[in-house]
């Protein structure tokens, strides 16, 4: 069975840990945001497609939830005492990685060919494919004025309300290589539990692949990244209820507003589908050990 996924970092990652334990990798196409890439120091950072690679290698620290483990800080260490910004955290290791990837690109490479190369290095089987290989941005509109994702994310610490998000170049953005026909064949099509406007938002912004996702024939199934009508890390609770009016399973399938088919919901939620317009799978959605992880994946392929 053919699956394609469309994943933001964190929470996306996690659930990918426990699908590929269901499904063969080999059968398994991911495509990532790269709404919120960034260039720090020269460096050019893919943070959720790195989140991807880094959790399916078994290379992510699991206590911070983001970046590698076991990592050092030196070099950030040292480019901070001499002037460098340091408000965008690069450890040793995961500045190997950056370094690979920005001399691939600066050569010519695209990123979704870079992406291959990494994966590969990194000894995984299935397929990672970044939306476009195009610079595609995610910008946030707030009453303290615009900014950048990772500005807004990291350096302000999410704080500022946001109003509007937009998708920088997502008007000439293509998709990259394969992922139009990865939708197109997918026997499944599953969305992570991430952030609808920040992580999955910039994918769909890419015309092409949110008109092939509309036209797929197959089930597509939105798993939602809130519990309680709260998020378990990080924004989404406050976006959804301030720009989709509320936090209940309804609101969080009207971000997916004639894709989905199904949305799958924690247990803490099942008492208010009512207004649900898709059809609700109510399972527990915390992905706290690897054994939740896997069962949630069967949830999801059972939905």
């Amino acid at each position: 069975m053919k699956v394609t996924v469309l994943s933001g970092g964190v929470g996306g990652a996690r659930f990918l840990r426990g699908l590929v334990d269901v499904v063969d990798p080999a059968e398994l196409t991911v495509i990532g945001n790269v709404g919120d890439d960034v260039e720090i120091l020269g460096l050019h950072v893919s943070p959720d497609l790195d989140s991807i690679l880094y959790a399916l290698a078994g290379l992510s620290d699991e206590e911070r939830g983001w970046g590698r483990a076991c990592e050092s800080w030196d070099a950030l260490e040292s480019a901070v005492a001499f002037g460098g910004a340091g408000w965008f955290r690069l450890g040793d290791r995961d500045i190997g990685l950056h370094l690979v990837r920005t001399k691939l690109l600066r050569g010519g490479t695209p990123l979704s060919a870079v992406t291959a190369q990494l994966v590969e290095r990194a000894g995984l089987a299935l397929t990672l494919l970044p939306a476009t290989d195009d610079e595609l941005r995610t910008w946030l509109d707030t009453a303290a004025g615009s900014f950048p994702f990772q500005e807004w994310f990291v350096a302000r610490g999410h704080r500022d309300e946001v109003d509007v998000v937009r998708y920088v170049g997502a008007d000439t953005a293509a998709p990259s290589p394969g992922a139009v026909e990865a939708l197109r064949e997918a026997d499944l099509i599953l969305i992570a539990p991430s952030n609808p406007y920040v992580s999955i938002g910039p994918i769909l912004a890419v015309a092409n692949l949110e008109a092939a996702l509309r036209s797929s024939t197959a089930p597509v199934v939105a798993v939602s990244p809130l519990i309680g009508g709260r998020a378990v890390k990080g924004p989404a609770d406050r976006m959804l209820a301030r720009l989709a009016g509320g936090t209940s399973p309804a609101h969080v399938a009207s971000c997916y507003a004639g894709l989905i088919d199904a949305l799958v919901l924690d247990e803490a939620d099942a008492h208010d589908v009512e207004n649900l317009a898709v059809r609700p799978v109510v399972t527990k959605t915390l992905m706290s050990d690897a054994d939740a992880r896997r069962r949630l994946a069967e949830a999801v392929l059972a939905a």
